[in-house]
């Protein structure tokens, strides 16, 4: 008998709204404070440099905006956990129009502070249940916000590690929602139950096909940070280096979670 469909986990609409801005503004903040110098920086992003990150950051979040200045769409096309595995096909895209966006604005803080005024309208009056006409396919704005903190966090983390000494904080919420969605996405590309996946404080998920655990201790555990299962989940680290460096803990035949990753692109 096939494994049961995971049940999507819901979310908290306001706090994610109150995550979203709060993130944007923490690396609005840090951003402001870049010298030339760094800005010039290369990421680990191929070809990127930090201005054009930071760029990209205004773009991830002005999709907000733009979609809801769109036509409605008549219903919802897109899955929360099936929107990781729907931002492959657009990579090509994103890194030519992340490119022109940084060329275009030289001043990125003005074109943060645009950025920040129009989501913040824009968030002020539209519904929840309000689809929108995302590329990735047709989202509701509660389940597109998800999203976004995902690029949020993400790209805090990318931030951070391109430019010595730089530490824009991460908001609680925007973190929070990032990992679970990611460690749900994970249990929805491999049901199951046979590995526990904890990554604490946000989320424990079961995976991967096998004997189902009950009780007691798992016979396949993996444990690891916030912050690392997203860059595993992002390709940003790989499940071996990872391992070997002891920032994941793995122990059980079916812990090897090599294969499945990365789940975003």
């Amino acid at each position: 008998m096939p494994p049961a469909k995971k049940r999507a986990r819901t979310y908290d609409p306001a706090k994610i709204r109150t995550a979203v801005l709060a993130q944007f503004g923490n690396v609005r903040q840090s951003v402001r404070t870049l010298s030339t110098e760094q800005l010039a920086l290369p990421t680990r992003l191929d070809g990127w440099t930090v201005r054009d990150l930071a760029a990209h950051v205004t773009m991830a979040v002005e999709t907000v905006s733009r979609n809801l200045d769109r036509d409605e769409p008549p219903k919802p096309e897109l899955a929360l956990l099936d929107w990781p595995s729907a931002t492959a096909a657009r990579a090509g895209d994103i890194a030519d129009g992340t490119r022109e966006l940084a060329m275009a604005h030289p001043d990125l803080d003005a074109l943060y502070a645009r950025t920040e005024e129009r989501i913040t309208e824009a968030l002020a009056t539209a519904p929840d249940t309000r689809v929108l006409a995302a590329r990735t396919g047709a989202m509701t704005l509660a389940d597109y916000l998800v999203t976004r903190t995902v690029e949020l966090v993400v790209h805090t983390d990318d931030l951070n590690a391109a430019v010595p000494g730089l530490d824009i904080p991460h908001d609680r919420q925007a973190l929070a929602a990032a990992t679970r969605l990611l460690a749900d996405a994970l249990a929805a590309k491999a049901p199951g139950g046979s590995t526990e996946v904890r990554i604490p404080p946000y989320a424990v998920v079961q995976c991967v096909e096998g004997l189902r655990h009950t009780r007691g201790t798992p016979p396949n555990v993996v444990e690891t940070d916030p912050l690392t299962w997203i860059r595993l989940a992002t390709g940003r680290v790989a499940w071996k280096d990872a391992v070997e460096d002891a920032k994941v803990r793995a122990s059980g035949e079916r812990a090897d979670l090599g294969g499945l990753l990365p789940l975003l692109a």
